[in-house]
């Protein structure tokens, strides 16, 4: 699964967390309220299809703005990969991150442009079909 932490948390706090919190989530019904409170922070959380998006803040946070944030990413991968699904964030796991970086850096919100964004992404896939080509070009010689 992507996570992404934007605090030191030891990594067996991460896999009770996690744990947690997908089982809390889970267990809730679809009509009910996409925040909790868990021990010192709110969640956020948002189904798309099979694809569950939850973020952890800080209880002064306000929770309508990170809702939108995980529809702006959703909307970015969906963008890039035509209507995400699972398997394109299991095999194309460094891309969801990287779209996430461009949008999210340090649990704050750097570009709230779709569109710079997404060109920030194309110039990156140019740069890699570019560094691929030079060596295959290179190692054909």
């Amino acid at each position: 699964r992507l996570q992404h932490w934007y605090h030191a948390v030891p990594s067996k706090d991460k896999k009770r967390i996690y744990r947690d919190l997908v089982s809390m989530i889970l267990s809730r019904k679809s009509r009910m309220c996409h925040f909790l409170e868990y021990k010192d922070m709110k969640v956020v959380y948002k189904r798309y299809a099979s694809l569950f998006f939850c973020v952890g803040v800080d209880n002064d946070d306000n929770e309508l703005i990170v809702l939108e944030i995980i529809h702006r990413y959703v909307d970015l991968l969906d963008k890039y990969f035509g209507s995400v699904c699972e398997l394109d964030v299991i095999f194309n796991y460094e891309k969801a991150y990287y779209i996430l970086d461009e949008l999210v850096l340090g649990g704050d919100i750097q570009e709230t442009s779709k569109k710079t964004v997404l060109k920030a992404i194309a110039s990156q896939d140019r740069e890699e079909e570019e560094e691929l080509a030079g060596k295959s070009s290179s190692s054909n010689s």
